[in-house]
C-alpha cells in the first residue's frame, strides 16, 4: 500500500472525485489549490483533496474510495496519513460534510467531533438537490479534529 501525492493531472481522477462531490464546478473551485494524494494497494482505492484554509486549519475538501472497496479502512488510512503527514504544521484537521447517517459517524470513529454549520450550503451552492442515504442535504456539517 502507498500513499503518493498527485501534483499533475488531477483531472485523471474525476470519476472519484465526484464519489464524494457531484458537481464539476465545485470541485473546480479547491482542487486546483489543493494538495491531492491517492492510496495505491494493486490500483487506485481511495483518494482525498486537501487545503490550507489559514489560521492552523487544513481541511479535507473531498475524499473518496472506489465503490467496490469502501468499509475495508481505506478512507481511514489517508485521514491517519494526513494527520501524520501534517502534525506540527496545522493545529486541526476539519472536515465539511452533509448531515448524513453514513459520513457523520465515519468521521466520528475517526476522531473527529462537530464544530460548526453552514446553513443552506448545499440548497445555495449546487445547481440540484444532493441526496444521500435518501435524505436531502442542506447544511454544511464542519467536524474537526486536533493534530
Amino acid at each position: 500500500m502507498k500513499i503518493v501525492e498527485i501534483t499533475e493531472n488531477k483531472k485523471e481522477y474525476l470519476d472519484l472525485l465526484l464519489l464524494a462531490d457531484e458537481q464539476e464546478d465545485m470541485i473546480d473551485r479547491y482542487l486546483g489549490k489543493g494538495k491531492m494524494y491517492v492510496l495505491n494497494d494493486n490500483g487506485i482505492k481511495c483518494e482525498c483533496v486537501i487545503t490550507d484554509e489559514g489560521s492552523g486549519v487544513l481541511e479535507i475538501k473531498n475524499i473518496a474510495t472506489v465503490p467496490e472497496y469502501q468499509s475495508k479502512g481505506y478512507a481511514k488510512t489517508l485521514i491517519e496519513f494526513l494527520a501524520k503527514q501534517y502534525r506540527g504544521q496545522y493545529s486541526v484537521l476539519q472536515v465539511g460534510t452533509g448531515d448524513s447517517p453514513s459520513t457523520i459517524p465515519f468521521y466520528e470513529k475517526c476522531g473527529f467531533v462537530r464544530s460548526h454549520i453552514i446553513p443552506n450550503f448545499f440548497t445555495d451552492n449546487y445547481d440540484h438537490p444532493i441526496f444521500e442515504c435518501g435524505f436531502q442535504l442542506v447544511d454544511m456539517v464542519y467536524l474537526q479534529r486536533p493534530l
